[in-house]
C-alpha cells in the first residue's frame, strides 16, 4: 500500500458510513475490505460505492461466481451461489470487494451492473457460463467460454471434472463431431517414501 492510499480503517469507515443500513458484514483482513450485502440491496450498494465522494470506485476490476457447496470440505450452510465485485478508486487509490449470495440455488439470479461498469459485460456473461448465474438486465447474456449448444455449467462443483461430452473432428464427415467422454474418472493416490532419518532429522 502506497503513503497515498486512504488508510483501511478509515475506508471501512467510510464504506460503512456510505452504505449505512445495507451492510450485512464488512470484514477487514490483511488490509482488504470486504463487504457483504443482501442480494436485494447488490445494485443499490454497488451504485452508491461507485457515486459517493468517500468511495468513488470509478472501476470495476472483476466480476465473479463463487460455488460454495463443499466449501473448505464442508457440508454447504446457507446460500450456495455468490457474486463478487472487486472495486478500484483510481482517485482514492483504494480497493473493495463487494459480496452479495445469490438468494435461489436452483433459479440464481442477480441484476446487473453492465450500466454501472461496462467492463463487467463479459465478465456477467462469464458467471453466466461457468455457474449458470442469470443477470437480470445484462442486454447480451449468452455464453463465453463453451459452445453455444454445451449443457451445464463447468465451475459448479456437482459438475463432472472430465464433462459429459467430447469432441473430435471426424474426417468421414470433414466436421467436429460431439460424443459421450471416454475418459474414465479414477482417483490417483501418490506414493510417498519416506527415508529414515530424511532431511538429516531423527524419528
Amino acid at each position: 500500500m502506497t503513503s497515498y492510499a486512504v488508510n483501511p480503517l478509515t475506508l471501512k469507515a467510510n464504506v460503512e458510513t456510505a452504505l449505512q443500513g445495507l451492510v450485512q458484514s464488512c470484514i477487514l483482513a490483511l488490509d482488504e475490505l470486504t463487504v457483504v450485502v443482501d442480494a436485494a440491496n447488490y445494485y443499490q450498494a454497488a451504485k452508491i460505492l461507485r457515486d459517493d465522494s468517500t468511495c468513488c470506485f470509478e472501476q470495476m476490476i472483476d466480476l465473479c461466481g463463487v460455488d460454495y457447496s463443499t466449501y473448505k470440505n464442508q457440508p454447504q450452510t446457507g446460500l450456495r451461489y455468490c457474486v463478487v465485485l472487486h472495486l478500484l478508486s483510481v482517485s482514492l487509490n483504494q480497493r473493495v470487494r463487494l459480496k452479495a449470495f445469490v438468494p435461489d440455488d436452483l433459479a440464481p439470479v442477480m441484476p446487473s451492473v453492465c450500466d454501472l461498469w461496462s467492463s463487467s459485460n463479459w465478465f456477467e456473461r462469464e458467471a453466466f457460463d461457468l455457474f449458470g448465474i442469470v443477470f437480470e438486465g445484462h442486454n447480451d447474456l449468452r455464453r463465453i467460454l463453451t459452445d453455444y449448444g454445451f449443457i451445464g455449467h463447468p465451475f459448479r462443483k456437482d459438475f463432472p471434472i472430465s464433462g459429459h461430452v467430447e469432441m473430435r473432428y471426424d474426417a468421414e464427415q470433414k466436421r467436429v463431431v460431439y460424443q459421450p467422454v471416454t475418459i474414465v474418472p479414477r482417483e490417483i493416490t501418490p506414493r510417498i517414501i519416506r527415508e529414515e532419518n530424511y532431511g538429516g532429522l531423527a524419528n
